[in-house]
């Protein structure tokens, strides 16, 4: 692979890039018609502003994906492909190169100079010359997909347990930039028992960090472990999120997840907005 391999990511395969493009179609308006399953809203209820066809909104057609560094890419792999169900689009790696270092990390690189320090004391990899290596793999869910990104050493195997950097210690949410990643569970699962099941399923795969939250208050990991299995959903009943239930948990990367229904009044709320939002795009 060149040293000066371009960042550029795309299917090599037409045809499989058409079914993957066919597919998130699909799926989006599988959404749509889901979220609207509690009171549908028709684009003819919903009052729609016009968008400036110019405006950088205009410009858009939603988000392609999600982001994330992790540790050790083969552990992230097998939870979001094996244990959540994702499926591989493709994977990437060996990047390296001056282009690739001026479009992930020119900002560090310039904090690093007015900071005065070794730009690898702010966790910034030397893609450009070589020392470290970048690979990627992209994960297809229903609605989305997430990347995963690994920076190695160049003595490190591409799918290694061996990072360039340390982890973050503390992984709270509450930290401004701490970003988290939520799926969409279906309406008709039990979301006790599927949260059970989750930690249950990363046990067996030594996934120890996949660990969710509780709705009545521990302060131990035995406790946390001892608590019923209907305190681990917590349904909020209070306009406007009435009908919204979730459950925080950590991944195997130690990284924030979320888990969600959204039904009854929330639901629609969602499909009122979706709708209007529809609108609004093809009235331009």
């Amino acid at each position: 692979m060149s040293h000066e391999q371009e960042i550029s990511i795309q299917p090599q395969d037409p045809d499989r890039r058409a079914v993957i493009c066919a597919a998130g179609t699909v799926a989006l308006g599988g959404i749509a018609a889901a979220l609207a399953g509690h009171g549908t809203a028709s684009a003819q209820d919903t009052p729609v502003t016009t968008r400036d066809p110019g405006s950088l909104g205009a410009r858009l057609q939603g988000v392609q994906h999600f982001g994330l560094t992790v540790q050790n890419m083969e552990r992230a792999y097998e939870f979001y492909t094996a244990v959540l169900g994702g499926t591989e689009v493709f994977r990437h790696g060996d990047f390296q190169g001056d282009a690739v270092q001026n479009t992930l990390l020119a900002d560090q690189e310039i904090l690093a100079n007015e900071l005065g320090v070794n730009p690898r004391t702010i966790g910034v990899p030397d893609l450009r010359g070589g020392a470290q290596r970048l690979d990627v793999r992209f994960i297809q869910f229903d609605n989305v997909v997430i990347e995963l990104l690994q920076y190695r050493d160049a003595d490190q195997p591409m799918g290694g347990p061996k990072a360039f950097a340390e982890p973050l210690e503390h992984m709270s949410p509450a930290f401004p930039r701490m970003m988290h990643i939520c799926f969409y569970v279906r309406d008709d699962v039990d979301f006790n028992q599927f949260i059970a099941d989750l930690e249950a399923e990363s046990a067996k795969r030594g996934m120890t960090q996949v660990r969710a939250n509780r709705i009545i208050r521990v302060s131990t990991e035995e406790e946390r472990k001892a608590t019923p299995l209907s305190a681990n959903t917590n349904k909020v009943t209070v306009a406007p999120s009435d009908g919204w239930e979730l459950i925080y948990c950590k991944g195997p990367e130690g990284e924030q997840l979320e888990f969600v229904k959204a039904l009854g009044p929330v639901k629609k709320r969602f499909a009122d907005a979706l709708a209007a939002h529809l609108q609004l795009a093809s009235a331009n």
